[in-house]
């Protein structure tokens, strides 16, 4: 199959997988009027890919694609159970999880692949938490995505979902979200190269305001998204 098809299927940004329902602690950024326009929407985006996901989920899915090019489930375990540490507030946590456990329910049903299949297995034996990022990665290297548009694919549709929340809480119009994610198209290319470099040691570093925010949004007075 061709390897564009299977990017644009896995990070297509409409897969129904619920990821529409989670704001990621930026309805908490836009309650507190940090996040209140175009400009601060952008740097809430720019910030989150640059000095969160580039080392966190974006690095669990370089280093997920990397195990399963071996084959290595138990490093694929431990990856998750590191990931499922590292997401301190519990909506984020859980909102990864379930993620992840739809994506596999979705390609499961055209795709019969063993290694996929035997982590699904850890999972219904709790070994593993079917963390989004470590699925991503696992299928991103099963249906042979090269690992740079791989990590693009990710960067592209975190960033969209991101911009698609911002333009309903702040609200922004249409053309703004659709002019900040063009103009993130360079830092999107620069965080997927920077995280194939990552030096393991930084994987996990910590966000405490992010976290912060995320743990706040379990409190609001008014919510209209899970996480």
């Amino acid at each position: 199959m061709n390897f564009l098809a299977s990017l644009l299927h896995l990070a297509d940004p409409t897969l129904p997988i619920g990821g529409y329902t989670h704001s990621n602690g930026l309805e908490t950024y836009v309650q507190k009027r940090i996040v209140h326009n175009v400009e601060t929407a952008r740097e809430f985006v720019k910030n989150m890919l640059t000095f969160n996901l580039k080392y966190n989920d974006g690095s669990f899915v370089k280093l997920a694609y990397e195990a399963a090019q071996v084959e290595n489930l138990q490093t694929i375990l431990d990856l998750d159970q590191e990931c499922n540490a590292l997401k301190c507030p519990r909506e984020i946590r859980q909102a990864s999880q379930k993620l992840g456990l739809r994506l596999i329910k979705i390609f499961k049903r055209y795709r019969h692949l063993s290694f996929m299949d035997s982590y699904e297995a850890s999972v219904k034996r709790r070994e593993a938490s079917s963390h989004y990022s470590i699925v991503f990665g696992i299928y991103a290297c099963l249906l042979e995505i090269p690992l740079y548009e791989a990590l693009f694919g990710f960067y592209y549709t975190s960033a969209s979902g991101m911009i698609t929340n911002a333009v309903k809480l702040v609200p922004l119009g249409q053309l703004d979200g659709q002019d900040v994610l063009f103009n993130l198209y360079p830092v999107i290319e620069r965080t997927a190269l920077e995280t194939i470099h990552l030096e393991r040691e930084y994987v996990g570093l910590c966000n405490t305001s992010f976290d912060i925010r995320c743990m706040q949004h379990e409190r609001l007075y008014s919510r209209l998204y899970m996480s």
